[in-house]
């Protein structure tokens, strides 16, 4: 991710932890619609069905209790999907579940979640934690990074299951905030834009949005407010394909995107997109 992985300025913790919540419990209200073959459905998080997903939220937020989310569970060493140390962290609460059925992990997301809303609510906002980014960040702002994550998992679940909905959630808002700072990065450094080109990104729908992102006369990558002039490329898509693409949930040719301008450079920025680890 970008040196700076987030706006300095959030919604507080209130508007945080509630953005959090909400896409929680969309989680489980949608879960609790599932079938007995939905739980074994693959997501576009390698090596995760949705069960494996809802075990992930569940572990990581034992895990944020100060619990062990996998007593004395050993990984195996054969799991292709994992990669790093980090990777085998998450990865030890979900294949500790693969055995439990699904209704037994919705129950656990629905104990772990009012225990946690319990705690937050005594969390002070200013509590200095670490963010997934590795820098130390206000609780406030970590629950950015909550809200964030459980939102794209939710999004994952509904995408493997045929049931769209909650793009608009304030998780989605909270995404935004995380993603967006990477995009000077994406272009000026693994894309490869020259000093005084520039990349619009337009989101056309739910809500149009836009962010411009300017190279310098140094070679680095901004965001600004407003174009300085015509941009060297626009890129246009809907705000699920940017997400997936920015989570690295897919690959261009996934999806649908329209580039006006330097074509080349779109292709570029496109094929360098995925932000989050």
């Amino acid at each position: 991710m970008s040196d700076d992985p987030v706006a300095s300025a959030d919604g507080g913790m209130a508007a945080n932890v509630a953005a959090f919540e909400q896409t929680v419990r969309s989680t489980i209200a949608l879960a609790e619609t599932f079938a007995e073959g939905d739980w074994d459905l693959p997501t576009e998080c390698p090596g995760w069905s949705v069960k494996d997903v809802v075990s992930h939220i569940v572990s990581v937020e034992t895990l944020l209790l100060g619990e062990d989310p996998a007593p004395g569970h050993v990984l195996p060493d054969d799991l292709p999907h994992v990669r790093s140390d980090f990777g085998r962290m998450l990865e030890t609460g979900v294949d500790a579940r693969r055995p439990v059925p699904g209704t037994d992990v919705l129950a656990e997301l629905r104990d772990v979640l009012e225990r946690r809303l319990a705690a937050l609510a005594t969390t002070d906002p200013e509590q200095e934690t670490m963010a997934p980014t590795g820098r130390m960040v206000p609780y406030s702002m970590f629950m950015v990074f909550r809200a964030f994550d459980c939102w794209v998992h939710e999004q994952d679940i509904r995408r493997a299951v045929g049931r769209p909905g909650n793009l608009d959630a304030p998780g989605a808002e909270c995404a935004r905030m995380i993603l967006r700072p990477g995009l000077p990065m994406v272009v000026a450094k693994r894309a490869g834009a020259s000093p005084g080109q520039s990349v619009e990104f337009r989101i056309i729908r739910p809500t149009p949005t836009t962010e411009y992102v300017q190279v310098g006369a140094d070679g680095r990558g901004r965001l600004a407010g407003d174009a300085a002039g015509p941009p060297t490329t626009t890129l246009s898509m809907d705000w699920e394909t940017y997400v997936r693409l920015a989570a690295g949930r897919c690959v261009p040719a996934d999806v649908e995107v329209e580039i006006k301008g330097d074509a080349e450079l779109g292709a570029r920025v496109l094929a360098h997109l995925a932000i989050t680890p």
